[in-house]
């Protein structure tokens, strides 16, 4: 895993990757951290999202996804769905879906940059050890960025 500070988002604007993906609920708000900045930055990605079941537990490990240009290229925005409820206590952050969605992401994405934040380890209260080595593990041999947040 390469890790980068800065912005995933103004990376991604500016043409540095192919896939950037983030991790959402499965109720179709993303209206909090990087998921509400998705939103407004690349509304076609809370589209997508919104075409997907509220609720429905069943999308935990999958994704919903939108195309969109950034700096004359094409950007693929994954919507992962990591974890079930925005609120609540304890951990929400969900490491087998997490598991199930980069596994799903190395077949289908392979070849391609990909960027992410700390999927799962903010506001959803995941452990950001656990997460990486999971990431690691599904994304081995694939040219991948942790873009850790800085100003």
């Amino acid at each position: 895993m390469h890790t980068e500070k800065g912005d995933l988002i103004q990376k991604a604007k500016a043409g540095e990757f192919d896939v950037i993906v983030h991790g959402c609920n499965c109720f179709c708000t993303m209206g909090a951290g990087i998921a509400k900045t998705i939103k407004q930055v690349f509304p076609a990605a809370y589209e997508a999202d919104l075409a997907t079941a509220i609720g429905d537990a069943a999308k935990l490990g999958t994704y919903s996804q939108a195309l969109v240009e950034a700096s004359g290229k094409p950007l693929l925005i994954i919507n992962a769905y990591t974890q079930y409820q925005w609120r609540g206590p304890g951990r929400l952050a969900d490491y087998d879906a997490i598991r199930q969605v980069f596994r799903r992401l190395k077949q289908e994405c392979q070849g391609k940059r990909l960027g992410y934040p700390a999927i799962g380890a903010g506001l959803a209260k995941g452990d950001w050890a656990i997460i990486a080595a999971i990431i690691e593990e599904e994304l081995a041999g694939e040219n991948h960025v942790f873009v850790k947040w800085e100003k």
